[in-house]
């Protein structure tokens, strides 16, 4: 690898890293902020959930935008709203304010993300592309833990609003440095007059099966993380908040799994991957079963090991199978993505309130169904045609 790729890659890890260390702050002290505002479990949860509606709803136009638009000034302009939001949220006393700020700062979040997979996906050759991706994924998981660290965990309870000051100047810092070192790419739809719309993206089926496993993943992990504080509050582990937010460095395990996502795929091929990946996930639901500390954290390890795996499976296939219209693309995977996010955060509550863990345990089972399927069907078709890659670029 030269200097040059290790330093684009580098620059686009630490951006997405900063950019997801934003969205998950507030997720591991959600009861410290449920008694300084006093306010219901059910409003303070949208301190998270107001974050990944932002992102879904800016999705698409910024996937618009970035088909049209140079990548820089996008990426300055995002990071500046997000920070000053963070600020905003670091100062208000009225929850109203810092579900709001969290809304805006969820909003801007795809001008660092979603146009950033598009750029990439337009200056990288396609198996490069695998690697990378698999990186950005990595980023992701990194940025998570991050952001759930300061939270609850480098900043003390009674400082955790300065968490939210910490991310807004790391994400500057990021923001300005990507400005940098990222060159310019092509002119990207305008150069083509057979431009590819979201309808067109959205009649491929073989593109379907990368946006389910993204919608359907998230449907299944986001809710496991967001109301484990809860389940580890409980009297059989009986947790305090610091302990539990350490529990969030299981994270740890996608950031090895994303670009060996990338480079599995390459050997074995999305499918095949897909379907090994939720295994693993179904595996661990079963052990996360057992109300055993031990057997909770050595779940959430194969959770991670088996969700970011097929996140970054369903990325780099994505993004594989296209020659125009990435930005539009992964806008709509980060749309499915993050509406899986809030839909999943909503049906664990209910279930989790009248079935309690083991019926949030079982529906969850039920949904991996649906990208083992797809995995089942991509693995299908790339042993009757062993060149997916190619049939992506004739698109």
């Amino acid at each position: 690898m030269s200097m040059r790729a290790a330093q684009v890659e580098t620059t686009v890890f630490v951006l997405v890293a900063a950019a997801f260390t934003n969205i998950y702050i507030t997720q591991p002290i959600l009861p410290l902020i449920e008694r300084e505002f006093g306010a219901s479990t059910s409003v303070v949860a949208w301190t998270v959930s107001a974050v990944l509606l932002g992102i879904a709803l800016a999705n698409l136009p910024f996937g618009w935008l970035a088909d049209r638009a140079p990548v820089r000034p996008i990426i300055l302009c995002g990071a500046s709203a997000i920070a000053l939001a963070g600020v905003v949220a670091s100062l208000t006393t009225r929850i109203e304010v810092l579900i709001a700020a969290r809304f805006v700062q969820g909003a801007f979040i795809p001008a660092l993300t979603t146009c950033l997979a598009a750029h990439l996906a337009r200056t990288l050759d396609r198996a490069r592309l695998n690697v990378v991706m698999g990186g950005y994924v990595a980023a992701t998981v990194t940025g998570g833990m991050l952001g759930r660290l300061l939270g609850g965990y480098v900043h003390s309870p009674h400082t955790w609003r300065h968490a939210f000051l910490s991310a807004a100047l790391v994400v500057m810092l990021a923001a300005v440095v990507a400005a940098r070192v990222l060159r310019a790419s092509p002119p990207p739809a305008l150069a083509h007059r057979n431009e590819i719309g979201f309808i067109a993206l959205l009649t491929r089926g073989e593109l379907w099966r990368a946006y389910l496993c993204g919608l359907v993943g998230q449907a299944v992990f986001s809710p496991l993380f967001t109301y484990m504080p809860y389940r580890l509050a409980e009297a059989r582990f009986g947790l305090s908040t610091a302990d539990t937010t350490l529990v969030y460095l299981v994270y740890l395990i996608g950031i090895v799994m994303g670009p060996g996502a990338g480079r599995l795929a390459n050997r074995w091929g999305s499918g095949r991957t897909m379907v090994t990946a939720t295994g693993v996930f179904a595996l661990a639901l079963a052990l996360l079963a057992v109300p055993a500390v031990s057997a909770v954290v050595a779940a959430l390890v194969l959770v991670c090991a088996g969700f970011f795996t097929l996140h970054a499976a369903a990325v780099a296939l994505l993004n594989r199978r296209l020659a125009l219209g990435q930005g539009r693309a992964n806008a709509l995977y980060v749309l499915g993505y993050y509406c899986g996010a809030a839909l999943g955060v909503t049906w664990a509550s209910y279930a989790y309130q009248y079935g309690g863990w083991q019926l949030v345990i079982g529906f969850a089972m039920l949904l991996l169904c649906v990208p083992l399927a797809a995995g089942w069907r991509e693995w299908r078709d790339e042993r009757q045609s062993p060149s997916p890659t190619a049939r992506g670029q004739e698109s």
